[in-house]
């Protein structure tokens, strides 16, 4: 598991690294999410949900990125049923519970016990020597820089 985990953490900073452009610009948290195969799920999901433009924007945003295999841990059935254009209200809210508002990097979120969502709610965060974790998902990597603010790594889908 833990070397799973460090490869998709070494394979998404790769990406993002080589996503940026020849004068040191970078590419927005969309754009770095969908350079990468492990977030085409959550790709998927921000575009069925219509919050391209939303993360696309000026920020600095936050983004806890769950990662194909997080929503694959999600009962049967579940990410196909939150695609659907009737459970688009139910898909944002799921979404804007994974983005805080403001550039948090990996050294601020080890300080916080909590933090408010987009979504309106707070997600919790707890640090052990075993990690980082916000609700019941692991951070898995941390500190991707975007144009447009920060993605970290998660391996579980956080439900508000």
């Amino acid at each position: 598991m833990l070397k799973t985990v460090s490869v998709l953490a070494l394979t998404f900073m790769m990406a993002a690294t080589a996503s940026a452009g020849h004068h040191g610009d970078k590419k927005d948290i969309v754009d770095t999410a969908a350079s990468n195969k492990d977030f085409s799920t959550l790709v998927a999901a921000v575009k069925a949900a219509g919050l391209v433009d939303a993360l696309k924007a000026d920020g600095p945003l936050t983004v806890f990125a769950p990662t194909n295999a997080a929503f694959a841990k999600l009962p049967a059935g579940t990410v196909e049923s939150l695609l659907k254009p009737e459970n688009k209200d139910k898909l944002v809210q799921i979404l804007t519970y994974h983005v805080v508002a403001g550039n948090v990097m990996a050294a601020d979120v080890v300080k916080l016990k909590s933090a408010t969502t987009l979504e309106g709610s707070d997600v919790t965060v707890s640090v052990s020597d075993a990690g980082v974790k916000i609700n019941n998902a692991n951070v898995v990597a941390t500190d991707i820089k975007t144009s447009n603010g920060v993605i970290h790594v998660i391996d579980t889908v956080i439900l508000p």
